[in-house]
């Protein structure tokens, strides 16, 4: 018989690259996640508040329910259960911003785009390319990182059947908006993965205080937009999202994801 499970794992009890402490403070709705969010003295305070926030009651709900059952493929394992923070290079010249973890992916292993085959797709380009040191990514504290880059999420929780609410995107946006700003001084490049990350960036970029051209670009792959601020030039790519779907169709090949990151790598290098 399994050992039952908790339905997250406490901040500070020694997770891997768990970026909260017993004490973080704990957005519990709309107006706390703005809030804290706008007070996080550093990239690293901003990332242990995103990891512990508990602002979307169904969220919240659904990631603890993932964690106590499992999947049976991962019965033995403590699954993390909470938000899943930003994490990469803390001055990175690319970010990449994707929907919500995987409630079997980023839910259980506690890093973004890790455990599930997305991102088996998603770092596999990123190391041909350079952008990550190893092709896997298994499990937080697993000795990948990242070169030169930046992940994040539009929604921090693992949403049921893979669909934030647009009410639970707009909860979430004061995350995306103050890590874009905190990274602003060296990011370039921006790679947007998915129709639902493009419909989320364009408010968090207006808060980042980027001019945003109009009407609004449409999404697509290989997209490209020229964005300015005050911290300067920067290029949003849109690509289509490594899902299982995408892959499995062909609607989305290697080469396609290479070319993308390639993109990416040499406009990042480039000024």
């Amino acid at each position: 018989m399994q050992p039952v499970n908790a339905p997250y794992v406490p901040p500070g009890t020694g997770w891997p690259d768990d970026p909260a402490v017993a004490g973080t403070p704990v957005a519990h709705g709309p107006a706390e996640v703005r809030s804290l969010a706008a007070e996080a003295p550093s990239l690293g305070e901003l990332t242990a508040r995103q990891s512990v926030c508990r602002a979307c009651p169904r969220l919240v709900e659904w990631r603890e329910k993932v964690a106590v059952e499992r999947r049976r493929a991962f019965a033995g394992e403590t699954y993390w259960g909470r938000p899943i923070a930003g994490w990469g290079d803390e001055d990175p010249r690319i970010l990449i911003v994707g929907l919500a973890p995987a409630a079997h992916g980023g839910n259980r292993t506690g890093r973004i785009f890790t455990g599930d085959r997305s991102g088996d797709w998603l770092f596999a380009s990123l190391y041909r390319v350079g952008l990550a040191a190893s092709p896997t990514s298994t499990h937080a504290g697993d000795d990948q990182r990242l070169i030169g880059t930046r992940m994040l999420a539009a929604v921090r929780c693992a949403p049921p059947d893979n669909k934030p609410t647009p009410a639970e995107r707009n909860t979430c946006l004061p995350w995306l908006a103050r890590e874009i700003v905190e990274t602003a001084d060296s990011v370039r490049v921006i790679v947007v993965l998915g129709g639902f990350a493009w419909q989320a960036i364009w408010p968090a970029l207006k808060e980042a205080g980027f001019d945003l051209p109009r009407p609004r670009p449409m999404f697509g792959h290989g997209a490209e937009v020229e964005l300015t601020s005050p911290k300067g030039g920067t290029l949003l790519l849109g690509s289509y999202h490594p899902s299982q779907q995408n892959t499995f169709t062909g609607r989305v090949t290697e080469a396609m994801l290479d070319a993308v990151f390639t993109r990416a790598r040499d406009r990042s290098l480039s000024n």
